[in-house]
């Protein structure tokens, strides 16, 4: 773009009635370009003060302000958030009354595609469909509330808030919209019947949206601004006849008959060394089987015979001279070997002739007379392929001449970096060298290749895309991203770190994320090209990811993301929820997030699925990989129920205040399709659990054991299918129980004993069986237990955990049940009759919540005892535990942080293997907590 931007009119070719009067933030302008002319300067005064704040993007004053449409989008922190949020909270009091304020969480499996047109409008590494993020801001806000995403990265969060307020998407989503703007969706009432329940109301909800990255936020502003689609159509087609002018004849061929014919993409080959006779192997003419549709892993020389592989041969190397850089660079040899054109309307291939060479010889030799960037590669995990195999080194160098020379005239066009700007933007990843070509069967329809999806992978074959025809591609599907009404008062963009944001303490009425996942993509090394063109680039310093090369491990990551959930905690209305989307197959990642969301004070109610109905890469074709995203529901806790705990939080009746309150924002009642679900959150043992962790993450001790806890549990509250429910939710359990005949367990992994008791415990639910029932199956389940887990054997996890019938006293009412309805000869029975005594012998069952309190107890001691033998044999040296009962260190560590032994939980934490720390959410939060209470 060129250096001396123009801070033209951002609706130049608008009609009169877009660009009269308007008012932002409490002002009135003539215009909208008078208004972004006084909120630059406002903007270019701040800078100061904003630079000194950590995550401040890569960038000069200028550039960052010719990217910037202040106040609604800064590419920087944007220093507007607290006006804009105190005008939106005071124009729209509908919910000034929290205590007023009731969600459960949203417990349904959410299934949205990626096919929508607005979704596909502009690519990007990860994106939530804002159909599927609309059904969580209609369930938990009202119009007018404040929605805010920290990792927004197209802004999805934002379209999704706008089009709650449009009639006919909402009733895509198969919801029914009232005249007075009432939003029904579709339910069972207690009679089994379908009925349509009220549940939301139509209107736009307001979005402060955030992303560390200026391509994330650039992308976010133009799919949330609004724009007059014509004027959008006639500016880029303008732009691209201009450039097609001057520029056209490069990606032209000469057809078989003599007419010329428009190129669709040119296919580039590595060239290779023979490491026997060093004669040069053009790759695809030595490996690629196009009868077959697939790429040799061995082959024969061409010159010698000598059978190869790829990873036999070194790549030929070409030096030239980089006009660009001043100096001569070597990269690896490609050579075009197939064009792919269309003449007379219909698609035709050839190999390049003697005029296609020389045409590609005559752009290789000019000079591009406009400014393109130079940026030299970051130094990063996913830029050492492309450096290492290619010798690209620079920005320019991911592209062939022709590209660069219609990339660099397109920006040139470009009057600001707005919505002119997108089409150029859009095709600056997708004509590069980056972009495959994927050998396919004759037959296949599709297109085939792409970029290789949270890559900068450089391949042995590029389908080189014309410039040309990729930009009038993009015009059409940007089109899509102007069809939605949108306003500018309706959301604010910020580009920085989100554990710095600019808004009030308890502000904002709803969170949703979808964070980055450890190692999963590194945003900043993918973001380069689309940021090298911007001029402004991440600052990665605080970037939330593990990277070697940022040296950031599991416990930076961790530590990050807390600091994104405290600052999300901090401007969170109390009460209100916060809806975080999980994608990652790695335990000591899941269990950073759910570290990170405690630690800042969160408490999980609801854990559910979203199907994206389209696997990336990685889950198409890894066994091991995730098919589903997770979705973690999580709320902060009212200023009541925190106040009624501090105030009492060494006695037992403040644990029962956090039960009641934690039960409120638990989902009643899951399932569908004539199936219940269990709800895990309701079980005694996970409640216990979300107990534990807000009283450490809170500095409390612990009020109660976990035995005197089920004693609690079973007194004050109904118990049905093994969950706990407050008085006024079991009527409703119950009817909406008995519309369904079956009742769903969990899909459970076995890894440890914890996880090993649960599944006997599912078996023995559904069916109280001898110990040789079990079995064999529990030897199956448990073949994939961690190394280091020290099981007991089954006959010691069934008599710490569950009951056998004696054959003495009168059957158990859970044996009883299940005899009496699976064997006919046994219905109608006593309880004392032989013939069921004989036959419910021997069977292990679930006790009843009262007598698994006994059990508890006498399991806690067991437990306890194994603890000490792991102290006394790491008594004065200084060796690892290689195997141990996880279960008995974690009732160690609760005993010891009752007792305020933070040594202790230290001492043996230190001497656990790593990755038992990283996937144990329990032994983290004692450990972490230890530390911080010895000042370590």
């Amino acid at each position: 773009m060129s250096d001396n931007l123009k801070q033209g009119t951002l609706f130049e070719m608008k009609n009169e009635t877009q660009t009269g009067p308007v008012t932002c933030l409490g002002l009135t302008f003539e215009n909208d370009d008078a208004r972004r002319a006084y909120f630059t300067e406002e903007l270019r005064k701040k800078l100061p003060e904003l630079k000194k704040i950590e995550g401040y993007p890569i960038g000069n004053d200028e550039d960052i302000l010719a990217l910037s449409d202040p106040p609604y989008y800064t590419a920087c922190p944007n220093p507007w958030f607290k006006d804009f949020i105190y005008e939106w909270n005071t124009s729209d009091s509908s919910n000034s009354d929290e205590n007023r304020y009731h969600r459960e969480p949203f417990a349904a499996d959410v299934s949205e595609g990626k096919n929508d047109p607005i979704y596909n409008a502009h690519s990007y590494h990860t994106k939530v469909p804002h159909k599927a993020i609309m059904r969580y801001i209609l369930h938990y806000t009202d119009p007018g509330d404040i929605v805010f995403d920290g990792f927004c990265g197209t802004g999805m969060t934002g379209v999704a808030a706008q089009l709650c307020g449009d009639r006919n998407t909402v009733m895509e989503l198969g919801y029914q919209v009232k005249n007075d703007g009432s939003i029904l969706r579709e339910e069972v009432d207690e009679e089994g019947r379908s009925i349509w329940k009220t549940f939301s109301k139509l209107g736009v909800r307001r979005a402060i949206l955030n992303d560390l990255s200026p391509a994330a936020t650039f992308i976010s502003n133009n799919y949330n601004m609004p724009v007059d689609v014509q004027s959008f159509r006639d500016d880029a087609q303008s732009t691209f006849d201009y450039v097609e002018k001057k520029y056209g004849w490069m990606y032209e061929t000469r057809h078989s008959d003599g007419q010329i014919g428009a190129i669709n993409y040119i296919v580039w080959s590595d060239v290779f060394i023979c490491p026997e006779c060093s004669g040069e192997v053009v790759f695809w003419n030595a490996a690629v089987d196009r009868e077959v549709g697939r790429v040799k892993d061995v082959f024969p020389c061409p010159h010698c015979d000598t059978i190869l592989g790829k990873k036999q041969m070194e790549r030929a190397k070409i030096s030239k001279y980089d006009a660009a850089l001043q100096e001569t660079t070597i990269q690896a040899k490609q050579v075009p070997v197939l064009i792919n054109y269309s003449v007379s309307g219909k698609r035709q291939e050839k190999l390049p002739d003697d005029l296609d060479f020389e045409l590609i010889q005559k752009i290789e030799n000019m000079e591009v007379p406009y400014w393109h960037p130079t940026n030299e590669l970051i130094d990063g995990f996913n830029t050492r392929q492309p450096k290492g195999s290619h010798g690209i080194t620079h920005s320019h160098h991911f592209y062939t001449k022709s590209s660069l020379f219609w990339l660099s005239a397109l920006t040139d066009r470009c009057k600001r970096y707005d919505y002119t700007f997108l089409p150029t933007f859009s095709i600056i990843n997708t004509i590069t060298k980056l972009y495959r070509y994927v050998v396919k069967k004759p037959d296949y329809k599709g297109q085939g290749g792409g970029i290789l999806s949270g890559t900068l992978y450089a391949p042995s074959l590029v389908r080189g895309l014309s410039a040309s025809s990729s930009y009038k591609r993009s015009i059409s599907r940007l089109e899509k991203i102007f069809s939605f009404k949108s306003e500018y008062s309706n959301y604010a963009i910020s580009t920085g770190d989100v554990s710095k944001i600019e808004a009030p303490d308890s502000s904002l009425d709803y969170i949703f994320i979808d964070p980055p996942f450890g190692a999963n993509l590194n945003y900043s090394e993918l973001n380069f090209l689309w940021e090298s063109w911007l001029k402004v680039s991440t600052d990665n310093k605080p970037e939330a990811i593990e990277n070697s090369v940022q040296q950031k491990g599991l416990d930076e990551y961790r530590q990050l993301m807390t600091n994104c959930f405290k600052e999300a905690y901090r401007v969170l209305k109390p009460g209100r929820w916060m809806t975080v989307e999980f994608s990652n197959t790695k335990a000591s990642v899941w269990n950073s997030i759910q570290t990170a969301l405690t630690e800042a004070g969160f408490i999980v109610a609801n854990v559910s699925a979203l199907d994206k109905k389209q696997g990336s890469f990685k889950a198409v074709t890894t066994t091991t990989a995730v098919k589903q995203d997770l979705v973690i529901s999580a709320y902060k806790p009212s200023e009541e129920m925190k106040n009624r705990i501090e105030s009492n939080s060494n006695t037992e009746e403040s644990t029962w205040a956090f039960v009641r309150n934690h039960l409120e924002n638990l989902p009643v009642f899951i399932g569908n399709k004539g199936s219940a679900d269990l709800i895990v959150e309701r079980t005694p043992r996970v409640l216990f659990d979300r107990m534990i962790s807000y009283y450490v993450q809170n500095g409390f001790n612990v009020p109660v054991s976990s035995a005197e806890f089920q004693n609690g549990v079973i007194q004050r509250f109904p118990f049905r299918d093994g969950m706990v429910f407050l008085e006024a939710q079991v009527a409703e359990y119950d009817k909406k129980r008995t519309l369904v005949r079956d009742f769903s367990q969990m899909n459970l992994f076995v890894t440890d004993e914890n996880s090993a008791i649960e599944w006997l415990r599912q078996q023995l639910l559904a069916k109280p069986q001898t110990r040789q029932d079990l079995h064999s199956n529990f030897m199956k389940e448990i073949q994939h237990i961690s190394k280091q887990e020290l099981l007991p054997e089954l006959d010691i996890l069934l008599e710490q955990n569950f009951l056998q019938y004696d054959g003495i006293s009168p059957v158990p009412s859970q044996i009883h049940t299940y005899l009496s309805s699976d064997y006919k000869e046994l219905r109608n029975l006593t309880k004392n009759d032989p013939v069921l005594m004989r036959k419910a012998k021997e069977r292990w069952y679930v006790p009843d919540p009262n007598k698994q309190a006994d059990l508890e107890r006498l399991r806690e001691k067991s437990l306890l005892r194994e603890f000490e033998t792991y102290r006394d044999e790491l008594v004065g040296n200084r060796k690892k535990l290689k195997q141990f009962r996880t279960e008995a260190i974690r009732a160690g560590f609760k005993k010891a942080w009752g007792e305020k032994d933070y040594q202790t939980i230290v001492t043996i934490g230190e001497r656990l293997p790593e990755n038992v720390l990283q996937e144990d959410d329990k032994l983290l939060m004692y450990y972490d907590n230890a530390q911080i209470r010895l000042g370590l």
